[in-house]
């Protein structure tokens, strides 16, 4: 008989990590989940071997668990609101990681948190390794860009890499030429709401990796949600990562953008405007 390979699931809030646990038990594995409390969906229970309850900033609680349970290789699926650094009740090993950061950016961050864990033996796993399927492709999902939104999308691409650098957001909102929101702490939706409210109908998103991103860590991740933001902006144009971005009910999510008119594509610069490329 085979012995299923054990796995970590360190879960946020949202979809994914229901997602991330239904993916995995249809690859065999026995999955020990972290849950969150007042953030993840408790139905994650019922989707994995084992899980456990912290509080939000009781990060040290987190590798003795998998260590417990033979854990050495983990995934980490969802989001914690970042405003939670101003009212959590960090504990120590919290504090050790990062009060010394010059920056409280994202990456680095996670990035310290994945140093600690891979100095005690685990191993953070990238999702484009270990569930590719849940990725975008590099081609057009619902129908062709414009000219003129290929223009916008080729320019806000280059826009969004040049922010994405500085390590404050993965997407940003253009519309002829002009960058009308940027997304900082607040979030995806919010930045797409006030982009939508700044620049009317039409307006283009693009969302894609930052330059300098550890792959393992917080990818970009689109949905329904995001689509729904979207047609709630009167956005016209979502533009992804081929091969970066983690679509949510991928299904759900192209049938969505095709009846709202919602062009969804995936690429590159080369890709999504060959003469800027």
């Amino acid at each position: 008989m085979s012995v299923s390979r054990k796995i970590g699931l360190i879960a946020g809030n949202g979809a994914l990590p229901l997602i991330f646990a239904s993916a995995l038990r249809g690859l065999s594995y026995s999955i020990f989940a972290i849950a969150h409390e007042k953030e993840t969906d408790p139905q994650l229970a019922q989707k994995v071997d084992k899980m456990e309850w912290i509080q939000i900033g009781q990060i040290g609680t987190i590798i003795p668990y998998f260590k417990r349970q033979g854990v050495s290789e983990i995934l980490m699926a969802g989001g914690i609101p970042k405003t939670h650094l101003f009212d959590a009740n960090l504990d120590k090993l919290a504090r050790t990681l990062i009060d010394p950061l010059p920056e409280k950016q994202d990456n680095l961050i996670l990035v310290a948190f994945a140093s600690a864990c891979e100095k005690e033996g685990i191993q953070i796993l990238s999702v484009i390794d270990t569930l590719p399927s849940l990725l975008a492709t590099e081609c057009e999902m619902t129908h062709p860009l414009t000219k003129s939104e290929q223009e916008d999308i080729a320019w806000g691409w280059r826009k969004a890499k040049q922010i994405g650098a500085l390590d404050i957001g993965q997407c940003i909102v253009v519309k002829d030429g002009v960058l009308l929101a940027v997304e900082a702490v607040e979030g995806t939706d919010a930045a797409i709401r006030r982009g939508g409210l700044l620049g009317g109908d039409g307006v283009r998103v693009v969302k894609c990796l930052k330059p300098h991103q550890d792959i393992r860590l917080d990818l970009p991740t689109v949905g329904p949600q995001t689509i729904q933001t979207m047609m709630d902006a009167r956005a016209s144009v979502l533009a992804i990562e081929a091969g970066a971005t983690i679509l949510i009910e991928k299904e759900r999510m192209l049938k969505m953008a095709k009846e709202a008119g919602i062009a969804v594509v995936g690429g590159g610069i080369d890709h999504l405007h060959p003469l800027l490329g």
